[in-house]
């Protein structure tokens, strides 16, 4: 990357800059590799946050399928991470997971998960997992919430055969007007769902999968207590990346835990942060890690800048750190601070291999939290900062009553915040397609088929606020 005119004398964050075009022999956005240069098994640059409310299962399986991993939270009991990963492990790489009820489940026990998938269907299943029916929403209308499935459910299954290719999955549907159907194995027993949707993602992305063809995962390892045999337990679960993760990385005890990590498990695939430095980033890299956390408070939900002061303008800070990663070769994701895929595409400019996300994602079907309504009907969810009040409550609630509460006493983030789903965007896929297309597009005008050209032929310029304010689109009439 190189700027269009002199390099500033201050640090830049993401609205402060702007991309200029090149030549370019890239023709279609989709002749972009978007595949992470930090070889972890990623195809898009796409990681989502270790936040208790964002990163679960079904938000690590959907993301996995789409190409970027989900990394679970260091706060989660083992026994939980290990069914989870398990979980996650059992997805199939194309056909989503459906919901399935049994015909005696309830119309209330269904709409209280129907919302935990974007497909927005209920599969009735027998005793031997064959499709009976199909709940909707809307077949609820008229009933009440103790009628059983099987009294309204569509009985008029049309379900599509494993081996039929996404194109022909397709066809079938848009001749029948159907968004979704269930997909059975050569005994008729449900297999999993796709939509119309679906077959076309599962033609444009390639699943993010471990050496066994199993949906990849991450998970989050404090800096206290011993790291290094939660680690091992970890690798031993199948975990496929560690993440070890304190808001300071750039202290003796972070550079410790990364040495007794990777003493322990020797082939894992490592990445620690935060930090916003160049010397962070090689004391990080030298300690063992592969890749290096870049961002101090530019999160959604972290108060950190407003309360210490101490942070840093977050584009700038990727540029430095990539520098120093990479002359100590290693790699950095950009984690927070990105509002549109304009920043995913200039956090890659700078050096990111990957792109973290967290509060943009919260509002989706997928992400932990339980869907919620407004007292307008409006769908929400709520989330909160890791460092939060509410954070440091479920992190300790191991502890004594005495020192939970002095700890409480000192939070840096957000402890719950409403986050409304998009009517027509409501799933994680639907975000997935705005930041890859955004990317994609990106790739192309700079020239690049590959993140590694991109961020060799990336142009940037620095903007005033009025110039970052007419690239903002005219949402209503004039």
């Amino acid at each position: 990357m190189r700027f269009l005119n002199e390099r500033p004398p201050f640090d830049l964050t993401y609205n402060d800059v702007f991309m200029v075009p090149s030549l370019s022999a890239v023709s279609s956005r989709l002749d972009v590799d978007l595949t992470t240069p930090d070889a972890l098994g990623t195809t898009i640059p796409v990681v989502v946050s270790n936040m208790t409310a964002v990163a679960g299962r079904r938000m690590a399986e959907t993301v996995a399928r789409r190409g970027g991993v989900a990394v679970l939270p260091q706060d989660i009991p083992l026994d939980v991470v290990e069914q989870v990963i398990g979980w996650v492990k059992s997805r199939h790489p194309v056909f989503e997971t459906p919901i399935t009820m049994s015909p005696q489940n309830t119309i209330g026990d269904a709409l209280g998960l129907i919302h935990k998938r974007a497909h927005g269907v209920v599969i009735v299943v027998d005793d031997e997992q064959r499709p009976m029916g199909i709940f909707s929403e809307r077949d609820a209308a008229g009933y009440d919430r103790f009628s059983q499935v099987q009294n309204v459910m569509s009985r008029d299954v049309v379900t599509m055969s494993h081996r039929l290719d996404p194109e022909a999955i397709h066809d079938q549907l848009s001749r029948r007007r159907l968004s979704a159907a269930p997909v059975v194995d050569d005994d008729g027993r449900l297999l999993g769902i796709i939509t119309r949707r679906g077959t076309l993602r599962s033609t444009i992305y390639r699943p993010a999968l471990d050496r066994n063809g199993q949906l990849m995962v991450a998970v989050a390892v404090g800096i206290n207590g011993d790291p290094g045999s939660k680690a091992k337990d970890l690798a031993a679960m199948g975990a496929d990346v560690l993440v070890i993760d304190t808001a300071h990385g750039h202290q003796t005890r972070m550079l410790r835990a990364i040495e007794a990590v990777r003493l322990v498990v020797p082939d894992a695939k490592i990445v620690a942060g935060n930090v916003v430095t160049a010397e962070g980033t090689r004391q990080i890299i030298e300690a063992g890690a592969d890749v290096v956390k870049v961002g101090v408070g530019p999160g959604a939900m972290c108060t950190t800048r407003m309360m210490t002061g101490v942070g840093r303008p977050q584009f700038s800070a990727v540029e430095e750190c990539a520098q120093a990663a990479t002359e100590s070769g290693g790699h950095v994701w950009a984690d927070g601070g990105v509002r549109y895929p304009r920043d995913v595409a200039l956090a890659l400019a700078a050096g990111a291999a990957s792109v973290m996300f967290g509060s943009w994602l919260a509002g989706t079907y997928e992400s932990a939290a339980d869907t919620l309504r407004d007292l307008e009907g409006r769908l929400y969810k709520e989330s909160f900062g890791m460092a939060s009040n509410r954070a440091v409550k479920n992190r300790t609630r191991s502890e004594s009553a005495f020192e939970r509460e002095r700890k409480e006493l000192f939070e840096e983030g957000i402890s719950t915040s409403r986050m409304y789903l998009h009517p027509e965007r409501p799933g994680v896929e639907d975000i997935l397609d705005q930041i890859v297309a955004g990317v994609r597009s990106a790739c192309t005008y700079a020239g690049a088929a590959s993140i590694p050209e991109f961020r060799e032929r990336a142009v940037v310029g620095v903007q005033s606020a009025a110039g970052y304010d007419e690239g903002r689109p005219q949402g209503t009439s004039w």
